[in-house]
């Protein structure tokens, strides 16, 4: 497996490889959850490319840029285990020129959820994202469905800017207890640790309550809200939307539309991402949990 540390390099080994390519970009602090959509970018494609870049235009001023995980040795190794064919771990000066000016912009589904708390935060994205696309130029790029807005906005982004590059979605890892795999997990202490498995149970709740016929959206945010307020945590959203536009959910939910139900909660220092499609069935790590939660 070959470290690319800059676009020189990365454009001569892409140019190198014959047969498909899959692209799993990430800011490194890898996990299960990153590992498993390298593993599912390798069973669709014949090489893969993992990023590894901590991309300052997306983080907010007091948020954790300095204090975000660096450990690209350990990540490398990572990568190399599962089979990747090389990891691009460019620079902030390779990656933003002085004099940079350019910046591309998703509007009107960056309005609310995270885009709503975190100003400035998806043109970061889809501007990095654009640049490595262009610059690895893969067939596929694989995303985790942890941070639903982020794939919604990047399959947006895609489509409308006619990029050739299938965009694919995989299913949130989640730890025994139902909690999502995240970097940030890792500012959680013993306490909050406990604590953060209320996202899950929240969304369980919800989901349960659709099987049975509850379409109010109001509604079903107040049962996510109920269970998940039950612990000392503070929220900054929990709310339905459209799983396809991210619009705000209003008033009775058709069954055509479907919901999802999206939150972002502060758990002591972490700031955690989790959601749920209502109408789809219980994913698979959540269904043990289910069973579990039902005399709550």
């Amino acid at each position: 497996m070959q470290i690319c540390p800059d676009i020189a390099s990365m454009r001569a080994l892409r140019a190198g490889l014959s047969g498909t390519v899959g692209f799993v970009p990430t800011m490194g602090s890898l996990h299960e959850g990153h590992l498993e959509l390298m593993r599912l970018a390798r069973e669709r494609c014949d090489h893969v490319i993992a990023s590894i870049y901590v991309n300052p235009t997306q983080f907010g001023p007091d948020e954790d840029f300095d204090a975000y995980p660096r450990a690209l040795a350990e990540d490398a190794a990572r990568c190399e285990a599962v089979g990747c064919a090389a990891v691009f771990a460019p620079s902030d000066k390779q990656m933003y020129l002085p004099g940079h000016f350019t910046t591309v912009s998703v509007s009107e589904m960056t309005k609310n959820l995270c885009g709503a708390h975190r100003e400035g935060h998806f043109d970061g994205v889809t501007t990095i994202v654009t640049k490595l696309l262009n610059i690895v130029q893969p067939d596929v790029a694989v995303f985790g469905q942890k941070d639903y807005q982020q794939l919604a906005v990047i399959r947006r982004m895609v489509r409308d800017l006619n990029m050739p590059v299938e965009i694919v979605g995989a299913p949130i890892v989640r730890e025994d207890d139902g909690l999502a795999m995240s970097s940030r997990n890792r500012y959680l202490g013993a306490e909050d640790r406990e604590r953060a498995v209320v996202l899950s149970r929240g969304l369980i709740h919800a989901w349960r309550a659709w099987q049975v016929g509850e379409r109010g959206a109001r509604a079903l945010e107040g049962i996510v809200r109920a269970v998940v307020e039950r612990a000392p945590v503070t929220v900054d959203y929990i709310d339905a939307v459209d799983p396809l536009t991210l619009a705000p959910l209003e008033g009775v939910v058709s069954d055509d539309t479907g919901c999802v139900i999206a939150m972002a909660v502060h758990v002591g220092q972490a700031r955690l991402l989790d959601n749920l499609r209502l109408d789809h069935e219980l994913p698979r790590q959540l269904v043990s949990i289910e069973e579990s939660t039902r005399e709550e």
